[in-house]
Parts: C-alpha cells; structure tokens; sequence
C-alpha cells in the first residue's frame, strides 16, 4: 500500500475552476456579454451549488487521515492462523479483537466472487473516484418519487471506510464517511480497495471477510465457490443478519438472483452461467464444520487447558494444532444430530474429545454441539467443564485394589443391601436396576457397572487412597479432603474435566502409563520464526498403573458378554473391533458419560445441559453411548482398528475358575470360566468352599445323617458367609437345609455344629451411624434393624440398650425411632455373638 499526499487535489480545483468557461463554450447565446444580467447571475448560483459539496468534499477528505488499519501495511500479517495436523488452515484470528476472520490475498480469491460483488454493490467501481455521483443522483430521484429509499448509493469504498470508522447514519456521518472513500482512493489502487473489502466487510454475524463466511456457510475456500455460493455471499454485505441462511434460505436466494441478474446486465456472467446458478440450491455445510474446533482454539489462545502451555495470544502468528479437520468436522456434525434426536429427553448440550494414545495428542475437540447456541449455552467448553463421572471412575478403584488389596478379576464381591457411616449419618447405595445380585466376580461388578461392590471396595481401601490414585491419573480436580468424597467416589462423588477423564483412560490404554494431553504441534513466532511447541514435549511418560492388572481391566472393558446382564446385546457399546469402554450417569440424570478406547484412540462423550438441569431418565449407555459409538466409528475411518495386544504369558496366565466363587473349580463347581488372573495370583488359588455336596433325605428334602443310601440323594449347594446368607435364602439359591430329617439319625458332630462355628452380627444400621428426627413429619418415623445370621440359626434377638428382641427369619425388625444413643448386638443359641455397634437418634 503507499501512503501520499492527494495530488489528486490541486488536479480536481483547476478542473472545477475551468467549467464557467466550458459552460460558456456550450452555450454562448445564453451565456454570452449580451445575456441579461438576471440570467448570468443564476448560472453563476447553480454552478456554485454544484461545484461547492465538491469542493468541500475535497477538502474534508485531504483532512481527513487515513485510518490505522490502511497505513499499517502489514497490519493482517499480526493475526494468527491455526492449521490442523496435516497443515490445512483452520481459522485465522486477528489480535485484539478474536474476530472470525481470516485474510485472504485479491490474488486467491478467484474471479467469481470479484465478479459478483461488483455487480452487487458497484458496477462504476473502476470509473468513481470513491463517491459515485451517479448512483447519488439516481437514489436522490427515486426517493423523490417513490418517498422510500429504492436503492443506496454507497460504492465498495464508502463501504469500507464505513467498516473501518463506523458513524452515525446522520448528514455530518455521511459527509464523514464520502470524504473518508476520498481519501482512501487517493491513497490505495482499486486493487488494494477490493482487498481491503473482501476482508473487513461482515458477511454473517459474527463473520468478517469473505473467507470467514465462505468456509462457515460452505466449508471451502472462496476460491473453490460456485457462482451461485459467490453471488451468495455476495448478496449478504447488504444485510448480513437478514440474509443469514441459517434463519432461512428464502430472502437470501431471491438477492442471489437479484445479484445473478445484474452479473449478466453488466456483462459480469453469461446467460448459461447464470441460468445454471439460478437453478442452484443453497445448500449450506453442517453447522460447526467451518470454524475450525472454536472451542479448542479459545482453550488453546487463553492458555485454559493446563498443559504447561500458557495463552498463546499474540504470542504466535502461526499454531499448528494436533487436530485433525476431517474428523473433527465429523464428529462437530455428530454431535450436533444427537442433541437434535434427543432434544425430546431434555438433552440440550454434548462434548467430545479424541486422543492419541501413543502421544496423548487431541485429535478432536468438540467443546459443544453448537457454539452459536445462545439457549444452550453453546459458548461453554463442555471437554473443559467440571462434571460428575458417575461409574466412569470405576476401573481405577477396582485396579487400584487389585495393586494394594490383592483382589483380581475372580474376586467374589458382596452385592447385596449394604450401609456405610457417613459424616451426615450413612449411606445405602444401590444400583441403577433396582435389584441386588448377590456374590458377583469383578468382572461382572465392573462390566454390568453394579454400584454395591465397587462402593464396598473404596471402602475395603479408604477414600483417601483412592483419591491419590485418581489425582496421580491427572484427576486433580478432585482436590478436597476425603471426607467430603467419602466411599461415593468410586460412583463419581465429584467433578472432573472431560479431557482429563479421556487421558486417565487412555492411561489405561497405554498399559498405565500417564502422558501429558498435547494440543499444539508446532508454533511460529510474530515474527514468522520457529518456536518450541509449548506444554510438555512427547516422551516415555510416567507409570501409574501396574501393568499386569491394567491390562486385566483392559480386557474386561472389552467383554461383551461380561456386561449382558446390565445392558444387554446389540448395546451402543458393541462395535463391530474391539473397544474397551465404560458408561457413566451422575446424580440426577445431570450427566451422561462414555469412555473407551482402542488400542491406538481413546473416546470420551458427554451429554447433558450447561445449565445443570437434569435430562429425561437417559442414562450413559442411551444419551452418550450412541454418540460414543459413533465418534469411536468415525475415529477408526482416521486410526484404522486392530485387535488389542495379548496379555504378556510371562505376567498373565488365563486359567479355570469357578463361576459362582471365582476360585480353583473342585468337583462339586457346576459352571466354570475362563480367567485372566496375574501369574503370582494364579498360584495362589485356592480350592472352591462355596459348593459342597451334601447327604439329603428324599423324604422331607432335610439333611440326612445315618439314613439308608435307598432314600438319599446327594445335592449340590452352595456356603455363603453372613453378609450373604439373607440375600441367598431370599433368592432361592440352593442352600443346604438347616434341619436334619427326624426319620434318619443326627447329623455328624451334631445338630448346628456349623452354626456353632459361625458369627452372627448386626446388618444395619452400621456402626457409627446417626439418625435425625424430621419435626414436620407427623407419621412414625422408623428404621429396620436387620441382623446376617448363619445357616441353621432359626432364631436370633436383638439386644438393643440390653434389651433383648426375639426375630426369626428373615431377622429384620422395624424400630421405632426414639431420640438418644444407642447401642445394638446380635445373639443366637448355638452361634458366637457379633459384635456390638453404637448410633444415636437426634
């Protein structure tokens, strides 16, 4: 650009002062010495009225400066431009203002759109000094006749001295603004004018220049567009907010012919070509698909993802970023449609981010389904929003307990009704059926998602070792004391970030190894010079997990079969390769969850509302789990799938277990499973002593002691412990009998031996425990005592402040509520006596 002195001042002063004599060359008789006074004094009026807006005009422009913008000739060299992985442009900003923007060289615009902006908005561009007399004459007439503006009168460069310094549409603002067009055209060629249009000009809301716009309604570059998307986007300087098409395409394709047939009045397009555009539909890119991951460049410029990296703006005139486009507009339209199909179930907002494995690079970041979304809140970065994980917090418990606890994936675990004292009295999880399942391996607890054993193995470990493991995992945000987590966390008692979440399970993918999440790849300096990539550079990482027992989790998250009994065949977990993947749904129904991943790509959803309000009784596996599914799909087009790696033989070993008690399987085990159990734990199994065989009369279906073998049969039954026994007898499960048959001898060693031998104690309430009388309410207010009891005990008592109870089966009592402490045991002839547990009742 050059920035002069207007010479072109003193040219256009001796041209007005030459036209008294051109006039009175053109008409001598009326103008000549011999003309009546009157008459020339007239002429010499109008001519002055003419000639002195001019004048004026001239004056105001060689007054006026020309503005920063324009003098700074490098001044679209300052913005940002971030590029995806494979170095295709994304979005360029310009500093100071986050503009959607992006500057775009008249040299790479292509001719179409140069074409129809000048037959939109100024065909005499090339012959006006700035100021179009014409067009001012032409509207200044048909307002007088129609009393209505018709058409307007500001050429390109009124329209971009108007963009550059806006004015009040008032007389003096007008007159601002034509000696501002002046000024510029003394200054820039036509060429540079054009330029300077096509990119601060607004297109859109929101959208300034003609790139911008060209790759948000269309998703290609303006060079790439059809004459009819160029006379589209042609037609919206006009009026960018009427025209947007995302309010209706009607009122912007009727401008578009409008502009179509002016392309070919001015000769601008042929008759072919036009005809072929007028029969074109508007037919916009998904929504999302041209901005470029809004949500992870704002993350990215302000410094908000915490990977070391700090805010990037105007820091960087380059940043290429670890996206990659395709699938990120992919999953960007996914997103979108899922909120759309469950918009019913109050379901007004969704997230996703995809990672790397083997770098912990982003590969995609949808903050939300629709940033543009003002009802939903879609400005919110819902990757880096704190939400609760529900069960997704699961499978660190579960291998943090197989580390420190020696459980494994055979480990039998109580899923029956349980308490746990709390700060604020105690807590009874259950689960998402309704229903308690008894003994259940680890396997199935962490498969089917059962709350019960994974709430009774944070409490067999502590919440505070659970909580250190979850922050060594990059959960940080879960920063509070353990008492406000208590054993809930292992349910997701507590927020975190999404993309936090998606590395602790891609973490889990890597064997237990924790790497740092990577968004930027390279960056050039304000300068166009090489800098160092921020954040931690990619290395080995940190080991986390043990890596036996990672992988054990691995494959459990991966078994199909394993989670039928909770969600069933054909779920939206099921893919057609292998994927290692977990649901989970907060509190309320505020938060869906589904987390997973392959051996080279980890996925993680989220859906629900910004607002907090809760969704439609749509757990993870109906609201995130579709989209999970999806998403996941989508990645593998990008990461092609492949099986997981097997288990290392010299850590693991797959060996036979006994379905019910997940030991070594003796004769009397009727089902047995395949098991992936570390090499030490292998060893060490021991003999099932949940099933036994034993002697029963056919007669009564009592045991038999010294009963002829001719009406005896032998059965197999199974042994629960006390935590279990009421669960069982209440199930049906085949347990042996706790008399003996009357018709056949005692029972060796005696009737109850095993009763003798076994320990009753008190079920609930938990020890600890504190009740609180609510005033308001009028009916009693009671709780069930309940005791666990051996077989063959019939009768048992409460002993409550030394007061003893009678109960027999099933050994529940319902007990009034009466203010004070309290202290309870349980006893039963013939059984040791548990032992005894203090509550109060305030």
């Amino acid at each position: 650009m050059r920035a002069p002195s207007p010479p072109w001042i003193g040219r256009a002063a001796r041209w007005l002062a030459r036209w008294p004599a051109r006039l009175r060359a053109r008409w001598p008789a009326r103008l000549g010495p011999r003309s009546p006074l009157r008459l020339r004094r007239a002429a010499q009026i109008a001519l002055a009225a003419a000639v002195a807006p001019w004048l004026l005009l001239a004056v105001l422009a060689a007054l006026t400066p020309l503005p920063p913008a324009l003098r700074a000739a490098e001044d679209h060299a300052v913005s940002t431009v971030l590029l995806d992985r494979h170095g295709t442009v994304l979005r360029e900003l310009r500093a100071g203002d986050g503009a959607r923007a992006r500057w775009l060289p008249l040299d790479e615009a292509g001719d179409r759109i140069q074409r129809a902006i000048l037959a939109a908005e100024d065909r005499r561009f090339a012959r006006h000094p700035g100021v179009d007399p014409i067009a001012i004459a032409r509207a200044a007439l048909q307002l007088a006749a129609e009393r209505r503006v018709v058409s307007g009168a500001s050429t390109i460069t009124q329209q971009l001295a108007r963009a550059l310094v806006p004015r009040p549409r008032t007389v003096r603002g007008k007159l601002g603004e034509m000696a501002l067009a002046l000024r510029v055209e003394a200054s820039l060629s036509k060429r540079e004018i054009l330029e300077q249009y096509l990119n601060r000009v607004a297109f859109g809301p929101g959208l300034r220049g003609v790139e911008a716009a060209s790759r948000f309604y269309f998703d290609k570059p303006t060079a790439d567009l059809s004459l009819a998307e160029a006379a589209a986007l042609a037609s919206m300087p006009r009026g960018p907010s009427l025209y947007d098409p995302r309010r209706g395409t009607g009122p912007l394709e009727r401008r578009r012919n409008r502009v179509l047939d002016r392309m070919l009045a001015a000769g601008l397009a042929g008759e072919a070509e036009v005809a072929r555009a007028r029969a074109e539909p508007i037919a916009l890119a998904p929504k999302g698909g041209g901005l470029g991951a809004p949500h992870l460049v704002h993350a990215v410029l302000g410094g908000a993802l915490g990977d070391g990296a700090g805010p990037l703006r105007g820091r960087a005139s380059a940043i290429t970023l670890t996206i990659d486009r395709g699938l990120q507009r992919e999953i960007e339209v996914l997103a979108q449609q899922t909120v759309r199909g469950l918009s019913d179930r109050d379901v007004g907002a969704a997230a996703v981010v995809v990672l790397e494995n083997a770098t912990g690079e982003i590969l995609a970041y949808v903050g939300s389904h629709d940033i543009d979304d003002v009802a939903g809140l879609g400005h919110n970065d819902g990757v880096l929003a704190l939400r609760q994980p529900g069960s997704a917090l699961k499978p660190f418990v579960y291998e943090l307990a197989m580390e420190q606890l020696g459980f494994t994936a055979a480990t039998v675990l109580p899923d029956v009704e349980l308490s746990f004292p709390t700060a604020g009295g105690s807590y009874a999880p259950r689960n998402y059926d309704g229903r308690f399942h008894g003994p259940v391996r680890l396997r199935d607890a962490l498969a089917s998602s059962y709350n019960v054993p994974a709430v009774w193995t944070a409490a067999a470990l502590g919440p505070d070792r659970v909580l250190a493991r979850l922050r060594e995992l990059g959960l940080r945000s879960l920063d509070g004391e353990p008492s406000r987590y208590g054993v809930a966390i292992a349910l997701g008692d507590g927020e975190v970030r999404l993309l936090d979440l998606a590395n602790a399970y891609a973490t889990l993918a890597r064997g237990g190894v924790h790497l740092p999440v990577r968004a930027v790849r390279a960056v050039r300096g304000v300068g166009d010079e090489p800098a160092p990539p921020p954040g931690a550079a990619p290395g080995r990482g940190a080991r986390v997990l043990d890596a036996a027992r990672a992988r054990v989790i691995v494959d459990i998250l991966a078994d199909d079969k394993a989670r039928l009994s909770s969600f069933g065949a054909g779920s939206a977990l099921e893919l057609p390769f292998p994927v290692a993947a977990k649901t989970g749904t907060s509190k309320g129904f505020r938060d869906n969850l589904a987390v997973g991943f392959t051996p080279d790509v980890t996925v993680a959803v989220w859906v629900g509302n910004f607002d907090g309000s809760p969704m439609g009784g749509i757990s993870g596996i109906t609201g995130a789990g579709p989209l999970f599914r999806d998403a996941m799909l989508a990645a593998a087009r990008v990461r092609p799938p492949r099986p997981f790696d097997p288990p290392d033989p010299d850590q693991i070993a797959e060996v036979e277990v006994c379905a019910l008690s997940g030991m070594a399987p003796t004769g009397a085990c009727p089902h047995r499973r395949r098991e992936l159990l570390p090499r030490g734990d292998a060893a060490a199994l021991s003999p099932c002593d949940m099933h036994e065989v034993v002697r029963i009369d056919r007669r009564n279906g009592l045991r038999a002691g010294a009963c002829p073998d001719a009406v005896v049969e032998e059965r197999v039954v199974e042994r629960h412990d006390a935590a279990l026994t009421a669960w069982a007898r209440a199930a049906g499960r085949p347990i042996a009998p706790d008399e003996a048959s009357p018709l056949c001898g005692p029972l060796p060693g005696g009737d109850g031996a095993a009763a003798a031998a076994a320990r009753v104690r008190v079920a609930y309430p938990p020890d600890g425990a504190r009740f609180v009388l609510d005033p308001s309410v009028n009916s009693l207010q009671a709780i069930r005592l309940r005791a666990d009891v051996p077989p063959g005990v019939r009768r048992a008592r409460f002993v409550l402040d030394g007061r003893p109870i009678e109960v027999g089966p099933p050994f529940a009592l319902d007990w009034p509520l009466v203010a004070g402490a309290h202290r309870l045991r349980v006893e039963a002839d013939g059984a040791s006596a548990g032992e005894e547990i203090a509550f109060s009742v305030e």
